[in-house]
Formats: C-alpha cells, structure tokens, sequence
C-alpha cells in the first residue's frame, strides 16, 4: 500500500507509516468506504467488525480520536477517546485490533 498516495489528513498517513514501520504491511486491513478526508477505518484482519475509527476533525493539532467498535454494537466505544498524541493512538490500536 502506498500511504501518500491515499486521500487522508497528512496526520492520518503519518499514522499509518507508524503502524506499518511497527506491525508489518499486512497486519490491519482499511475500510475503503469511509470517505472522510480527516478519518480511517483499520480493522482487524479475521473480524471487520472489529474496527476503530480515527479521525483529526475537530482535534488539537497533532491529537487524534478513535472510537472503538466491536462486533455486537452496544459495546462500542464512541467519543471516549479524543485529543490523543500518536503514541496513545497507536497503542489503543495495539489492543483493540492486534491482541
């Protein structure tokens, strides 16, 4: 996958160069569905509907947001999670997705 070559926020794809430098090409799959310059959706590989949502609308600069989903929908997790540096991103996508 060619980051840069994705229509995101530069945020977005500083994201994932991150994630790829440290998991590997192959291990989250994007929802190339969602549209929104400023939002991605990764999920995890053997489940879709295991997904969280990043976005930098409505965010400080550099700061990102995720809502996580979940496959049985009343446990999602929306709009906890806002303002977040890179490294707290990262590591929530670490657990939600790759655990």
């Amino acid at each position: 996958m060619n980051v840069w070559a994705i229509d995101k926020d530069t945020s977005l794809k500083l994201l994932l160069l991150e994630l790829v430098h440290r998991f590997g090409e192959n291990a989250l799959a994007i929802n190339t569905q969602e549209t929104h310059y400023q939002a991605i959706e990764l999920c995890a590989l053997d489940d879709p509907k295991l997904a969280a949502y990043i976005y930098t609308f409505a965010q400080a600069p550099s700061r990102y947001g995720i809502d996580l989903k979940y496959p049985i929908a009343h446990h999602n997790i929306i709009g906890e999670h806002e303002n977040l540096p890179l490294e707290n991103i990262i590591d929530i996508i670490s657990t939600h997705l790759l655990s």
